[in-house]
């Protein structure tokens, strides 16, 4: 049974909005944000980058702190205003390629992150949480919703397709052309409708998000041991979530890119390469896998495909089939000598979104060695994954939407 709650929203103003709402700050290029921090006074990024002010990097517990100056400042100026009562907030975002995802904002338990009815798919690293932990327990607020995802439910669908019948509370159109639009719900027999129907999903995944999730139970361990008169009820209790239908969910791959050949020869590689897959050459054309446990090659001027010999490789788990760890346990790790895919240097990734120009660039430059195109993962792939309690290779997954930050703020 899934605990989904309304909440009391800090939000900008309608005529603000288009202007607060940003992307993840690690997204921008370093000329992108200077851009946006000295064009642009209302930008969220204003909030997080308090240190453009003074013309210095702060970090740390001196930068949490003035984080929070600045978004009190916000507020105190009327860009923030805050709900008066408890809401949903539909929230609708048609992108550049008319993809069109729909779902609800709300306010998730950290009790069922804890109990498993919230899965997960993905490892996080430790410190990071605590990091991340330490800055909501500072600042107060979270800005940037978790992405959850359910199955498709049909009495869930029909109520959003009733509330977006109305006009929304926000409409706006980002310069990545993806068009935004919320509204707000507080009408309390909607409100509860939606309530019970969360209650008989017995299993929503995190699809996107798993440090902000994994951070929020950390402050609410911390604020519960913390408080003698703790209820169950508290803000803390809760993190703000997306949560959208799974058919809505688009799951992009993750392609790698090897700086070097860990000191084999070009015919060296494909001999070794040999063992676990059929090898084709096809030519200086962009060359796209087919099928899952196929993969394209990019290498010295040529694409290849490499089928893998199933009579040798075993599937035994569901992560044992996931293409991402079968290219690491088949040529990364054991060909190529990388261990650890989150650190290691000789390793980086190109979101599947990308052209495989890309990957040819890189290689055709001198600046990577050999690059590999993979097909992404399935929604049920990453459900089973969760099921079994097993986590993907990092960078398996890119996942649509990205949300943008300060449009809904949850207050702890």
């Amino acid at each position: 049974m899934s605990k989904i709650i309304p909440f009391k929203a800090v939000r900008p103003t309608r005529d603000k909005v288009s202007l607060v709402a940003a992307r993840s700050y690690q997204s921008y290029t370093k000329e992108q944000l200077e851009s946006r921090l000295r064009d642009n006074p209302f930008s969220f990024l204003q909030i997080v980058n308090p240190g453009y002010r003074f013309d210095k990097d702060i970090s740390g517990e001196a930068r949490y702190s003035l984080v929070k100056n600045r978004y009190l400042e916000f507020k105190e100026d009327g860009i923030f205003k805050q709900d008066e009562t408890p809401c949903y907030y539909v929230y609708r975002i048609v992108d550049r390629e008319q993809q069109e995802f729909n779902g609800i904002v709300a306010a998730t338990s950290a009790l069922d992150y804890e109990t498993d009815v919230i899965k997960k798919h993905e490892d996080t690293i430790a410190y990071r949480e605590i990091i991340f932990k330490d800055y909501l327990k500072t600042v107060g607020f979270n800005a940037e919703p978790v992405l959850l995802t359910y199955p498709d439910n049909a009495v869930i669908d029909s109520l959003i397709k009733k509330i977006q019948k109305e006009r929304a509370e926000f409409e706006f159109t980002t310069t990545y052309r993806d068009t935004h639009y919320l509204w707000k719900v507080d009408n309390p027999k909607i409100i509860e409708a939606i309530q019970k129907e969360f209650e008989n999903i017995p299993t929503i995944y995190i699809a996107d998000g798993h440090h902000r999730s994994a951070s929020s139970y950390l402050l609410y361990k911390d604020l519960m041991d913390a408080n003698p008169d703790h209820q169950g009820d508290e803000p803390y209790n809760f993190f703000m979530s997306y949560l959208i239908p799974e058919s809505d969910l688009q799951i992009h791959a993750f392609n790698r890119l090897v700086k070097d050949l860990n000191g084999l020869s070009k015919e060296e590689f494909l001999i070794q390469l040999d063992t676990f897959y059929r090898i084709e050459n096809r030519g200086s054309m962009p060359y796209q896998p087919s099928k899952k446990h196929h993969f394209s090659m990019y290498l010295d001027g040529d694409f290849y495909s490499l089928y893998l010999r199933k009579t040798i490789y075993q599937i035994e788990t569901s992560l044992d089939g996931l293409d991402s760890q079968i290219l690491y346990k088949t040529i990364l790790n054991p060909i190529l000598g990388i261990e650890d895919l989150r650190n290691d240097q000789r390793i980086t990734y190109i979101n599947g979104k990308k052209d495989l120009v890309n990957i040819k660039s890189s290689v055709d430059s001198g600046e990577s060695k050999v690059g590999f195109v993979m097909l992404p993962v399935c929604v049920e792939e990453m459900k089973q994954i969760a099921e079994d309690g097993l986590t993907m290779p990092p960078k398996s997954t890119y996942i649509e939407p990205k949300l943008r930050s300060g449009v809904t703020i949850y207050e702890f």
